[in-house]
């Protein structure tokens, strides 16, 4: 029985990883954390299961004077994910959406640049890739991950979170290979309402916790080669 409020990540990520260590995973099992959060909670899933732990960097394309609100979603400088029925019920032109992407690709290249500290992203060919972040909300950050994920043709790939709404772990579920949401409670309100201690995750902390688990479980020893049709992805 899950307990809510969550006491912090690192505890929701220990339970999400008591969770999937149920299943038979391969030994060629990678864990990504979605930064900045979602990294908190990838590191307890990577310990729990032994597994080497890396990011995926995304970030959500915010309204125009409403940054909270998604409009969509890019991640690693190649995908794209907009909800064009929203861009359109708001009369969000394609200029103001091209100049929020614009924004939001420079924060990108930044975050990965510092987290990786210049070491290329893993290569995922034939890989199990699970998918972590702190929660699902409306799930369209972790939607832009999961197509920048299977761009690199894993094996497969499970999306996790310890808390989502039904509606957002539903989606996931049809659009990954599986699905792990430890509860999804109603009214779900906002991911942050599950957890006793939910301060903002720094880049440094990002930074440190996944180079404490590139020591503990050491390199990860390919490095990407994307599929040659799949290169100029946008």
């Amino acid at each position: 029985m899950i307990r809510l409020p969550f006491t912090d990540r690192f505890e929701a990520g220990r339970l999400l990883g008591e969770e999937l260590a149920k299943q038979k995973l391969p030994e060629n099992t990678i864990v990504l954390g979605l930064p900045r959060g979602g990294v908190q909670v990838a590191f307890a899933v990577s310990t729990v299961l032994r597994a080497p732990l890396d990011v995926v960097v995304v970030r959500k394309l915010g309204v125009p004077g409403q940054p909270e609100l998604a409009m969509g979603a890019i991640a690693g400088g190649r995908i794209r994910i907009l909800d064009h029925v929203l861009i359109e019920d708001l009369g969000i032109s394609p200029a103001e959406v091209e100049a929020v992407e614009r924004r939001e690709i420079e924060e990108l290249e930044r975050r990965q640049k510092n987290y990786r500290n210049d070491r290329p992203a893993p290569d995922l060919l034939d890989w199990t890739v699970i998918v972590v972040d702190d929660g699902l909300a409306t799930g369209s950050s972790m939607l832009a991950a999961v197509d920048y994920v299977y761009s690199f043709r894993p094996t497969k790939v499970i999306v996790a979170a310890p808390v989502g709404s039904v509606e957002a772990c539903r989606k996931m579920s049809r659009h990954a290979d599986h699905c792990v949401c430890l509860v999804t409670p109603e009214p779900f309100l906002s991911v942050g309402t599950w957890y006793a201690d939910f301060a903002q995750v720094r880049d440094f902390e990002v930074q440190r916790l996944l180079e404490q688990r590139r020591r503990q479980a050491g390199p990860i020893c390919r490095t990407v080669t994307l599929a040659p049709e799949l290169q100029t992805k946008a």
